[in-house]
């Protein structure tokens, strides 16, 4: 009897070595599941990330954060190099351009660092409050500009192959979901952005972007051309 109790130890041993590996690999199993499940449900008890509000409190904070470059009404700012107005800015149109800083389509360090720490909603919500901003435009172009940039925005030039802008940006430039409202945005700032349109932007060809749309627009003006046009959509209210 003791013989044969002996005998069989190694494989009661190896009985229960498998049935411990098969209690392990169901936990595991159970463990991954839940977690992958976890993973996948929405956030805030089925409501989408994007659509959980931001706090308010911590709106106005960031909002006054933001207004500390672009101006206190979010008119924009002439300095040493021009801030853009943002207010009346159309939200979705803000909300791809802060995701285009964040995955480098657009480049500009200094958004990078602001725009990679924003929650979907922070961005929802700070557009939204933008949008919703009417201040005047700060003005300073040069008045003689005004009439040859109203006849380009509003007529194009065919004879030079150059686009209306007001099909795209509508005739009181104010845009249109991810097309931008040109109306009262500072006079340099849209030189500035229309002559470096190529460096500045759709930077990352492995995602592409929707300023290609202005790549060949941008390139058909000359030097007085893009100032005219700034100036003319800098004075529209």
């Amino acid at each position: 009897m003791t013989s044969f109790r002996l005998n069989q130890r190694p494989e009661r041993r190896f009985c229960e070595a498998i049935l411990s590996a098969l209690v392990w690999t169901t936990a595991f199993a159970a463990l991954a599941f839940a977690t992958a499940s976890w993973a996948k449900e929405p956030r805030k008890g089925g409501v989408p990330e994007k659509e959980v509000q931001a706090p308010e409190k911590e709106v106005q904070a960031k909002l006054q954060y933001c207004k500390v470059c672009h101006g206190v009404s979010a008119q924009g700012f002439h300095g040493y190099y021009p801030i853009p107005r943002l207010a009346g800015q159309q939200p979705e149109y803000l909300e791809n351009q802060l995701q285009a800083f964040i995955e480098h389509r657009r480049t500009n360090n200094v958004m990078f660092n602001v725009s990679h720490s924003l929650s979907p909603s922070m961005v929802a919500a700070l557009a939204a409050n933008f949008n919703a901003l009417n201040p005047p435009p700060l003005g300073g172009a040069p008045r003689q500009l005004v009439g040859t940039g109203e006849k380009i925005f509003q007529d194009g030039m065919p004879d030079q192959d150059i686009a209306a802008c007001a099909a795209c940006h509508g005739p009181d430039a104010t845009g249109s979901g991810q097309i931008p409202r040109l109306a009262g945005q500072l006079y340099p700032y849209v030189i500035k952005e229309l002559t470096n349109w190529g460096k500045e932007r759709g930077q990352n060809p492995a995602k592409p972007d929707t300023s290609a749309i202005m790549s060949p627009v941008a390139h058909s003006l000359n030097k007085e051309q893009m100032e005219a046009v700034a100036a003319y959509v800098s004075t529209l209210k």
